[in-house]
């Protein structure tokens, strides 16, 4: 058989090939998701994922902390200023 009768009989019965590609598609990757290896992978993925998330908060929760403190000194500065003024 040619090289040209090859391609035309493939693209006569590209549904059927295509079909084809997608039960095998789907055999590998049934295969793969069952494996050790990619649930060995995917859990330390998503122990990393956690860890940033408690990085994250911990960052949030500081810059809140210094926050909350600028307001607080703020206000203790306007506070002092207006009880000054009121003195004179």
């Amino acid at each position: 058989m040619k090289r040209e009768d090859i391609i035309n009989t493939c693209v006569e019965h590209k549904h059927a090939l295509i079909f084809a590609a997608g039960v095998a598609t789907a055999l590998i990757g049934a295969k793969v998701v069952k494996s050790q290896v990619f649930k060995d992978t995917t859990a330390k993925g998503m122990a990393a994922i956690m860890s940033a998330k408690r990085d994250a908060e911990e960052c949030f929760q500081d810059m809140k902390e210094s926050a909350e403190d600028i307001v607080v000194d703020a206000n203790a500065e306007t506070k002092k200023e207006i009880y000054v003024e009121s003195k004179e």
